[in-house]
């Protein structure tokens, strides 16, 4: 686009912002949009421009060369959107590279109709996936159900490890680590555990669930070697036997 053609371009824009266009501009746009041709394409951005409403409703819509190159190479990419070279037989990397550039331009600037419609694969499914599925009870055309809750899927998928359940003492999600008691404003729900409460562990090895006299018996036990190790590091020398 030479100084002659932009003057052309900003008389176009004048219409729509009702600017003085003059000649210190349309060298200055000349030199923004050297590579740009003055073509109907650029004036269809333009029109692109003021078509489409300011993000504030107070706010003045103002060209300038940048979005006159934006919204023009918008244009054109969008009569390629649906393009596909069709290669011809025996052509050489030249001929092809010739021929490619050549109708990507010519469909870009609207001379040849672009694609009308999307191109979509033909066939059916590759027969290892017909017999995948039908190894696992489907079939090709089957409707999937719309929620895992439907096909009973997230109660047959379970995390390894303890975290694979929900833990019984503290009811922590599947996932979720284990909480400490209590809460703080930085953790209301408690502070997450760096291991699992060990009813969680029992629970994911599938072992049974003890019973409120086991773990009181178990809580007894551990009282009772407490005080025993707490006996012996209170002793005196003297106390100790030989």
């Amino acid at each position: 686009m030479n100084a002659e053609e932009a003057a052309e371009l900003l008389a176009h824009c004048s219409g729509f912002d009702n600017r003085q266009p003059s000649v210190a501009a349309a060298k200055s746009w000349a030199s923004a949009l050297h590579d740009v041709p003055f073509d109907q394409d650029a004036r269809d951005a333009v029109a692109s421009y003021y078509s489409t409403p300011p993000q504030n409703p107070g706010e003045r819509l103002w060209i300038l060369p940048h979005h006159v190159r934006t919204l023009r190479t918008k244009i054109r990419n969008g009569r390629l959107e649906n393009y596909q070279y069709e290669p011809l037989p025996d052509e050489t990397t030249a001929e092809y590279l010739a021929r490619y550039r050549g109708q990507v331009r010519a469909v870009a600037s609207g001379r040849i109709a672009p694609p009308s419609g999307r191109l979509a694969l033909e066939g059916g499914p590759h027969p290892d996936f017909v017999q995948e599925l039908e190894s696992r009870s489907r079939a090709v055309g089957r409707d999937v159900p719309a929620s895992d809750e439907e096909t009973g899927l997230r109660d047959r998928v379970r995390r390894s490890g303890p975290l694979g359940v929900e833990c019984p003492a503290c009811g922590a999600a599947i996932g979720r680590p284990c909480k400490t008691p209590g809460g703080g404003s930085s953790q209301p729900l408690g502070k997450p555990r760096s291991t699992p409460h060990s009813a969680r562990r029992r629970a994911a090895s599938g072992q049974p669930e003890t019973t409120p006299e086991q773990r009181a018996a178990e809580e007894e036990r551990r009282r009772e070697a407490s005080r025993r190790a707490l006996a012996q590091l209170t002793q005196t020398p003297q106390e100790v036997q030989p």
